[in-house]
């Protein structure tokens, strides 16, 4: 298959983004009011605030550290501007540490070191200024789409979802493997039931374990909840919708990832080494795990969905595909294709033929609708509790 080249910024020397964001993030939940602040005074700018940054304990204070970093990491972000307070446990020493600036600048605030309100702003107008400039100069260049990073993501999934929507993205994620590039497949607790279907497709015995070991951890995490996911579906607006069981749902989720063989597990918000379709560990939840795909170098998300959802994404666009064409009608503010024809006799090829197209279309400058609304849920995944 032929390469295809698109428009992009480059980070370092197998990284490029389709955005130039300037992002401004809190460290930790203490400092997000400054980050709204200084959000508030410069549209251009996307503030990106959370719960999170403290009073967690090992295994969460590194994930959090991770997804936040990553997030800044994201080759669709070129400059960051991180507000921390100065006596939490993720501070903005240890987030910048983590980020690759080649590519992109990072400036730092810390609210205690400062003090009074408006020295803060006047710090954050001038560190501002400087990313700003340094934005300005960058240049969108020729990148081949191999080095694209692609998230894959179902929400508020209807019997539609996986004979629609989701085998349309499975054909795209087929195309972009071929092409050489990087797919997310997320969402473990969505391959319960769907055991049989992934261990065909994975090679590598490692990997296999690692993918099915986890998928039992979430079964028994379920038990011990209380509950059993097995023969019955956990989410009310999957029912109203009229999915039967959890395994129904789990086997429209991973036929997003078409037929390509899985090649590597990855943590939530890590990522990928490898090329090819990769599995990230993220929970179910929709705007959890688009953000550990994002913190994870995803350039952009392909999202859908039956029931329709506004979630977006501070740094990576997300494409939002209706499984159903009376739901599209009803949110097309919130919907950018309709695989509901698909129903109506419209070949499933021709629908990923569009959805390609609109990715295509996307990395060289398109706004999602996501976008155009302004969606940016930013919410990390948790482990434990709060002390």
């Amino acid at each position: 298959m032929s390469t295809i080249k698109i428009k992009g910024y480059q980070r370092s020397n197998d990284l490029f983004g389709i955005r130039n964001h300037i992002v401004v993030m809190s460290s930790v939940s203490c400092a997000n009011f400054v980050v709204e602040q200084i959000a508030r005074t410069n549209a251009d700018v996307i503030p990106i605030t959370h719960q999170h940054g403290c009073t967690h304990m090992g295994a969460d204070t590194e994930q959090v550290l991770r997804t936040l970093s990553g997030t800044c990491n994201n080759p669709n972000v070129g400059g960051v501007l991180l507000v921390g307070l100065g006596c939490e446990s993720v501070n903005v020493n240890s987030i910048a540490s983590q980020v690759d600036n080649s590519g992109k600048l990072v400036k730092t605030l810390v609210i205690q070191e400062i003090g009074e309100i408006q020295k803060i702003m006047d710090t954050a107008r001038d560190s501002l200024q400087q990313i700003k400039e340094f934005v300005s100069k960058q240049q969108r260049s020729d990148f081949d789409i191999k080095n694209l990073t692609v998230g894959l993501e179902c929400g508020g999934s209807d019997p539609f979802s996986g004979i629609t929507a989701n085998p349309a993205v499975g054909l795209v994620s087929n195309k972009l493997v071929e092409l050489g590039a990087t797919v997310i497949l997320s969402e473990t607790p969505e391959m319960i039931g769907a055991e049989a279907s992934l261990e065909s497709r994975i090679p590598d015995e490692a990997v296999k374990q690692k993918i099915m070991g986890r998928i039992k951890d979430y079964v028994q995490m379920i038990k011990d909840a209380g509950g059993d996911s097995r023969g019955c579906n956990p989410a009310p607006g999957n029912i109203k919708a009229g999915l039967s069981t959890i395994e129904e749902k789990s086997l429209g989720c991973i036929i997003k990832g078409g037929h390509s063989d899985i090649v590597e597990f990855v943590e939530y918000g890590r990522r990928p080494l490898c090329k090819g379709l990769v599995v990230m560990d993220t929970p179910g939840n929709d705007a959890e795990s688009v953000t550990g795909m994002a913190a994870g170098g995803a350039n952009l998300i392909l999202f859908t969905t039956g029931v329709g959802t506004p979630v977006g994404n501070p740094v990576a666009p997300v494409i939002k595909i209706s499984s159903n064409t009376k739901m599209y009608q009803r949110m097309s503010n919130f919907i950018d294709i309709d695989a509901g024809k698909i129903i109506g006799g419209t070949q499933v090829e021709a629908v990923a033929d569009e959805m390609f197209d609109f990715i295509i279309d996307v990395c060289n400058g398109r706004q999602t609708a996501a976008e155009v609304n302004k969606c940016r849920e930013f919410s990390v995944n948790r482990i434990g509790p709060t002390f």
